[in-house]
């Protein structure tokens, strides 16, 4: 992709599923999710697709609820794989990498962090293989903090993984919108003092990329910040088929 007049038009957050599970502090309800972002120029660009459809119903990950493929959904927009310009993948974990095969016309965009402790052998990241190492799929790396296009830039925001990144779009009535991801999964670790999480790869990683989308949000005036898998939250946002714009 290269840089040009287009802008981000409409956001729309797409539920792929929900589950219950046991934390410290009681039962939390969870999600997976993905989004979409519609161009001016009609380009659609997707961020992350999913869980695979071979791990939505096994009993170890306890299954979920109200299950929904990033497929489904593109298609009650009116969307087929195809239409899909670019994926966005904030990070390679297996809840987030599931579908990407199912675009191999599109470009994917991920920190050379994070596609290079893949490639290397990370043990974390070899469920998804199959999905997000497909001979098909174009890689782009980038490195840090970059504008991807006008209105669309990608925060570089590891700990949770070496090279997680958070995706900032700015919209024409909505304003700022920061999806944080799994750099901050849920709004109560949206502290300065975040805690780990048994899935972060480093915790000063962790609360270092925090503390920085604190700011970045707070220096944005954002209207609106997404945690990854906060299904209390999401069931409060504008779902797909409706959208932010």
């Amino acid at each position: 992709m290269t840089a040009d007049a287009a802008r981000p038009e409409r956001l729309s957050v797409m539920p792929l599923g929900w589950a219950t599970r046991p934390t410290p502090n009681g039962p939390m309800e969870m999600v997976v999710g993905c989004y979409l972002i519609r161009m001016s120029d009609g380009r659609n660009i997707l961020i992350d697709s999913g869980m695979p459809p071979e791990m939505e119903s096994l009993p170890a990950t306890g299954g979920l609820n109200d299950a929904k493929t990033v497929i489904e959904h593109l298609a009650t927009l009116d969307l087929r794989p195809d239409d899909i310009a670019a994926v966005i993948c904030t990070h390679l974990d297996i809840d987030h990498v599931g579908f990407h095969d199912a675009f191999p016309a599109a470009d994917f965009i991920v920190q050379r962090a994070e596609l290079d402790a893949a490639r290397g052998g990370h043990p974390r990241y070899a469920g998804g293989r199959a999905h997000w190492d497909h001979p098909a799929l174009r890689y782009r790396t980038v490195e840090g903090d970059v504008e991807l296009l006008p209105g669309l830039s990608l925060i570089e925001s590891g700990g949770h993984t070496p090279g997680h990144q958070a995706v900032l779009v700015r919209l024409p009535r909505t304003g700022s919108v920061l999806m944080a991801i799994d750099a901050v999964p849920v709004g109560s670790l949206f502290t300065e003092d975040r805690p780990g999480t048994p899935m972060d790869a480093d915790e000063t990683d962790a609360r270092a990329s925090t503390r920085k989308l604190i700011d970045l949000a707070e220096r944005e005036q954002a209207a609106l910040v997404v945690f990854g898998h906060d299904g209390a939250q999401w069931k409060s946002l504008r779902l797909a088929p409706e959208f932010y714009d």
